[in-house]
């Protein structure tokens, strides 16, 4: 397994460049959704539990993300569609949103389109996140941005989440992938404008033809949000450290 650590310059198979931690700039718009529990679990690698919104849910995470600037400009920015579910990685079973609470949770990245091919060997190569190339198409006004991905020919959903009210802030999370054949996990920091509401209905998620927007169905996604979130900063991302079980 290639160890890699913060300081570290990586070439792609792509002949793209870039210097870890690497900091990027983007717009994030985002939802935390309650979800049908075995079906989040039955998701992830051995290692991660699902956080529990409530005893028979869990918790997935959608992130619309338009990339302005990644590095010192190593590739041209891209666009993303993140789909996660909020695990804790030792197995322990906590009552429902402690977690989240407490900042014990991490991310579970199980899929991720992108909208560029250095984009995809970027996330594959370096975290080990399991990125595609799709259509991306994001549609911003002052009230909501509207992402919708086409990957294939076939549209996998149309996602609207309202922008929240934000501020000047800094969070930290840990997001999990598995890099050849081994869990990881990845720090990384948000920071800029940061919006957060709890407890929301203005998120909307359309689900169509694609084979994952049948795993979105199937995850039984609530149409109240546990959290909607937002950011107009930079998100920086470290070297991933292998998941000690």
């Amino acid at each position: 397994m290639t160890r890699l650590t913060d300081g570290d310059r990586v070439r792609l198979s792509t002949g793209h460049e870039v210097r870890l931690p690497l900091v990027t700039e983007a717009t994030v718009a985002g939802a935390v959704l309650p979800a049908q529990y075995s079906v989040a679990e039955s998701l992830l690698p051995e290692g991660l539990t699902p956080v529990r919104t409530t005893a028979r849910r869990a918790a997935v995470v959608l992130l619309c993300v338009e990339y302005h600037r990644i590095g010192d400009d190593a590739m041209a920015p891209y666009d993303e569609f993140a789909v996660a579910i909020v695990v804790t990685p030792d197995g322990r079973r906590r009552p429902p949103l402690l977690p989240l609470l407490t900042r014990a949770a991490g991310a579970y990245v199980w899929s991720l389109p992108v909208t560029t091919e250095p984009a995809r060997a970027l996330g594959d190569e370096i975290w080990g996140y399991p990125k595609t190339v799709a259509d991306i198409t994001h549609r911003d006004d002052a009230t909501r941005r509207e992402t919708t991905v086409v990957e294939d020919g076939d549209r996998v959903a149309t996602v609207s989440i309202d922008w929240p009210r934000a501020w000047e802030r800094r969070e930290r999370i840990g997001s999990y992938a598995v890099r050849e054949g081994r869990l990881e996990r990845t720090p990384v920091e948000f920071q800029g404008k940061l919006g957060v509401a709890p407890l929301s209905g203005r998120v909307t998620v359309d689900p169509d033809d694609h084979e994952r927007a049948d795993t979105l169905r199937a995850l039984d996604l609530g149409s109240r949000s546990v959290l909607r979130f937002s950011l107009d900063g930079r998100i920086a991302y470290g070297a991933g450290r292998p998941v000690e079980r």
